[in-house]
């Protein structure tokens, strides 16, 4: 049940006066395909999928996977920190053809790691599509340990992991006690180079917004052999990562996305527009980078 090997982007959920902007969703969406973004996930962290309503999210969901057109998979954000809601939201979703759903963890409330296991249980359950998990303790307060990952991977549907802990130390603990076939995605823009050295086989990326090609590249020269050219390339976009980080995600990439004319930079409270230094940055290292 492996979903895809490359980069996929955590694509932004373009705002007009409040609701979803389809049109622009789907020109958004054409343009990363066109670039050789190899999957599309929609409504994660980077969608602000957190201010948007289950009928939102389903909708933008099924507008991607239409929009798609099956030339890429289309990944669901689907995470929940209420079990039942979780499992209703789940079936919903893969109603709409999505490929695959990808599920953060419990937040606010957290959970124990046993809790946790019993909670993906219920929504591996509740679908037949594959399941990724997505551990980013930063944004949730929960990390899943790797012995939870390896037991959760017995599991027939649940069949990867984005990991965005930043602990280098972790991913290689996760890729000790993984089976075979289950796939580690990088969730750090950072450390794509690095990551796929311990097994990953790509990334989910919110650099692919604004560089989709360079993001696919850095995956593809290190899938090819090329390793030098996969590095060069990931130390070549720090600069433009950290740029697109300067303030919480996804505040800068929208920005970044209006600097280059490609979407315009709406939010949903709490979400608001960034300051004239992190456009600047912005400007400036979307220039170095050369996608400006």
């Amino acid at each position: 049940m492996a979903i895809f090997k490359g980069a996929g982007v955590a694509i932004v959920t373009p705002f007009k006066d409040g609701k979803v902007d389809f049109d622009n969703y789907g020109e958004l969406i054409d343009w990363q395909i066109e670039s050789g973004t190899d999957a599309i996930i929609s409504c994660g962290t980077t969608g602000e999928a957190a201010t948007m309503t289950d009928e939102e999210q389903i909708e933008a969901v099924a507008y991607a996977v239409e929009r798609t057109a099956h030339r890429v998979p289309v990944i669901a954000g689907a995470g929940s920190n209420d079990t039942r809601h979780g499992v209703n939201l789940s079936k919903e979703l893969e109603k709409t053809g999505a490929d695959a759903l990808l599920h953060v963890t419990p937040y606010y409330n957290k959970c124990t790691q046993k809790g946790y296991i019993e909670h993906m249980k219920a929504m591996a359950e509740a679908v037949d599509i594959p399941i990724i998990l997505y551990s980013v303790k930063g944004r949730t307060g929960f990390n899943i340990a790797p012995k939870t990952v390896a037991e959760l991977a017995e599991i027939p549907n649940i069949v990867a992991i984005k990991e965005a802990s930043g602990d280098i130390a972790q991913v290689a603990e996760i890729a000790r006690l993984i089976p075979e076939g289950f796939d580690i995605y990088s969730g750090e823009d950072g450390l794509i180079t690095p990551m796929l050295s311990l097994g990953a086989v790509g990334v989910i990326s919110v650099l692919s917004n604004v560089a989709p090609k360079e993001t696919h590249d850095i995956v593809q020269l290190y899938l090819d052999g090329d390793v030098k050219g996969s590095r060069d390339l990931q130390l070549k976009a720090l600069p433009l990562v950290n740029a697109l980080f300067h303030e919480v995600n996804p505040i800068p990439v929208k920005a970044a996305l209006e600097i280059m004319g490609k979407s315009r930079a709406e939010y949903r409270l709490p979400m608001c527009p960034p300051e004239q230094e992190t456009i600047d940055l912005l400007t400036r290292e979307l220039k170095a980078f050369g996608v400006l």
